[in-house]
């Protein structure tokens, strides 16, 4: 890797590092920059504005949670069972990378129309994973297909796929708050794994009906 290629790099690792330890509010492209050991003024010459630098840092989670769901789904035969994997990967990576997924959602970066720079945009990151959940759920149906002939007013794969990722987006973002725990009498502790998983099969019987049992 060449040195401009070496620094533009490292001042996406320092961004990384940066919203891991210290959340979203530390993102500054002056403390990038010190942290990293360049000028202020560094970065503009690899990314036009702050918002291209975010955007950059962003799609590393979004890589590293599709390595995630990609290792969750290893080995697993059945659609369901991987929709399920999918499902509680993404809502484990939200908890445990709490300022990467705000980063991640954020509208401001993920509207490409206010990105200046010719890059790829972040919201074309979020695509991949959807599409591959849109693809397992027209294949969980097709696994069920006596029982899915019995729903006729079941969506179509694509809104059945984008209801249960908003779902799930909200199971992640509603634990985290720990208002989900103080409605389930949980005692508000945020780390009953039990009461969780029951919340995401809930939302996987919700949108891709009941497993068989």
């Amino acid at each position: 890797m060449d040195h401009q290629g070496s620094l533009r790099e490292r001042l996406i690792d320092v961004g990384v590092e940066l919203v891991t330890t210290e959340g979203t509010a530390a993102l500054g492209l002056r403390e990038i920059a010190r942290r990293a050991g360049v000028s202020h003024g560094a970065p503009r010459r690899y990314f036009p504005t702050h918002h291209s630098l975010l955007s950059a840092i962003a799609r590393r989670g979004f890589a590293e949670l599709g390595n995630r769901s990609a290792a969750a789904t290893a080995g697993l035969d059945s659609a369901r069972d991987q929709v399920q994997a999918i499902a509680r990967a993404y809502v484990g990576y939200a908890l445990e990378q709490r300022g990467m997924f705000e980063l991640m959602f954020r509208h401001d970066l993920l509207d490409s129309r206010k990105q200046e720079s010719d890059g790829p945009r972040l919201r074309e990151s979020s695509l991949p994973q959807f599409r591959l959940v849109v693809e397992l759920i027209t294949r969980h149906r097709s696994e069920r297909q006596t029982a899915e002939s019995e729903r006729p007013s079941a969506p179509p794969p694509a809104v059945a796929a984008a209801a249960l990722w908003s779902n799930l987006h909200g199971i992640a973002q509603l634990w985290t708050w720990q208002s989900l725990q103080l409605a389930l009498d949980t005692n508000g502790s945020g780390t009953d794994p039990d009461s969780l998983d029951l919340l995401i099969n809930a939302a996987l019987d919700a949108h891709l009906g009941p497993a068989d049992r």
